[in-house]
């Protein structure tokens, strides 16, 4: 399949121990956000399990996106200075012990120090280890595939989830007995997923300088100064912040289609699996195919896909103040969800793409996920806030020009980032790299981490 195929033609993986390693960060990185795939399909109901409003959703979502985005730069240093296997397996185990007290409790402040521990454990330095690693599964010209196939790959397990967890409540009865018992299973899987992660995941980093702590240290942030100064990093974190805070609003299609056109719960629920698990399942598997074959790489499908968002945007709000039919509201919301999924498979490609060395991607893309994620701590308390203070179509209609106005913006953005990294930056960073290298007295071949994995582990290919 020329899905699994690089842009030269070759295997996109190295080896079968390569793409062991990839299916494991493809688990983890789902399972960790078991509670965050829920809500796609089951806001209403997990509402009601935590008897909390809108509003107070957002300001848990808020407090979320908060620390982790606290952590992101905090830790952004300890992408490049230590391996995946030390900052992977122990977050899953502690994520999956706060996942399961989640189900368990309906007081407001115990939710929100949970939520704490949630993103402290599932985000922190957990999540920029886990894009940098799979940033590192293949060569810099198959960015664009290896994001496409990480979020396809999560969004086949987020459809299991859902569809058991819709499975479980409607089997027993529309009860949110199955809603609790779902947060336990995740919780378990989360744990073992943790233990599997210790054994599999690479020991060593790819810094040049790894015997020397002291050397090692200088290297990273010598690695951190030079990428941090580079306009595309930037560039690209604000096209990504775009499409998250498009992406932010799909829980609000729920209620949307509940408070607009008032489906059943059931039937909004299936809508949500729809719209969200096979939205990535159709579209984010062959996104990286396609930006790259069509659409001149990832900042392309970056920069169509946003102006398509406020197109779609500007067209909802028309269609909200009219009080259109519920099957063309919900032909619209399946659009923005499938633009959204083709989007966020290539948020974090560009950073591949313009050729930032892979010993130093860490760290800028710990940087990046601050910014891409940032409307996590503000954007669910605020599209709540807008709701409840505007119920009916005019908070909705406020919502959908927000983000239509945003994603114009970040379609701007994009087409600068495509400019210039169709104008050498790779180029730019190569010189800039050898004048690093040099001022630190590094010599030697840059590592990848296939070798790396190769090395570790051997297995026939």
């Amino acid at each position: 399949m020329k899905l699994f195929l690089g842009n030269d033609g070759q295997p996109l993986f190295s080896s079968k121990r390569v793409v062991a390693n990839f299916i494991v960060l493809v688990l983890c990185s789902q399972f960790a956000f078991s509670v965050l795939a829920m809500k796609g399909a089951l806001l209403p109901q997990m509402l009601e399990l935590w008897q909390i409003s809108k509003t107070q959703f957002g300001l848990l979502m808020s407090i979320y996106g908060i620390v982790h985005n606290i952590f992101y730069l905090a830790l952004a240093w300890a992408q490049d200075r230590f391996s995946p296997r030390v900052l992977i397996p122990v977050n899953m185990v502690l994520g999956g012990i706060t996942t399961f007290f989640l189900g368990q409790t309906d007081d407001f402040a115990t939710l929100c120090f949970l939520f704490v521990m949630l993103s402290l454990w599932c985000e922190g330095a957990f999540w920029p280890a886990i894009l940098t690693s799979v940033r590192r599964s293949t060569s810099d010209s198959n960015q664009g595939k290896i994001f496409g196939l990480l979020e396809g790959g999560r969004g086949g397990i987020e459809l299991l989830q859902n569809t058991l967890t819709v499975g479980l409540y409607a089997f027993l009865g529309y009860s949110l007995l199955g809603l609790e018992i779902a947060f336990m299973v995740n919780a378990g899987i989360m744990i073992i997923l943790g233990v599997i992660a210790w054994f599999m995941l690479p020991t060593a980093t790819l810094l040049k300088s790894t015997n020397n702590p002291q050397a090692a240290n200088r290297e990273v942030f010598a690695g951190m100064a030079m990428t941090l100064r580079l306009p595309e990093v930037w560039l690209a974190g604000f096209a990504g912040f775009s499409v998250y805070l498009a992406y932010t609003s799909m829980p609000f299609f729920l209620t949307y289609l509940q408070d607009l056109h008032a489906l059943p719960l059931l039937a909004i629920s299936i809508f949500g699996i729809v719209s969200t698990s096979g939205g990535r399942i159709s579209i984010a598997l062959p996104s990286g195919f396609i930006a790259d074959r069509y659409l001149g790489g990832a900042s392309g499908g970056l920069r169509l896909g946003l102006m398509g968002v406020a197109i779609l945007a500007a067209v909802t709000v028309a269609l909200t103040l009219i009080n259109g039919g519920a099957w063309a509201a919900m032909g619209l919301m399946i659009l923005l969800s499938v633009l959204f999924f083709f989007m966020r498979a290539l948020y974090f490609a560009p950073f591949g793409e313009m050729g930032l060395p892979q010993r130093f991607s860490g760290s800028a893309i710990a940087v990046a996920a601050f910014m891409i994620y940032l409307p996590s701590s503000f954007a669910y308390l605020l599209w709540g806030y807008i709701l409840d203070s505007f119920p009916g179509a005019i908070g909705y209609a406020v919502m959908f020009g927000t983000l239509g106005t945003v994603a114009l913006v970040g379609a701007w953005v994009a087409h600068r980032l495509h400019s210039r990294i169709m104008g050498g930056t790779a180029a730019r960073i190569g010189a800039r790299l050898k004048a690093l290298d040099a001022s630190l007295g590094l010599s030697g071949e840059e590592k990848t981490l296939s070798a790396l994995v190769d090395r570790e582990k051997p297995i026939d290919k």
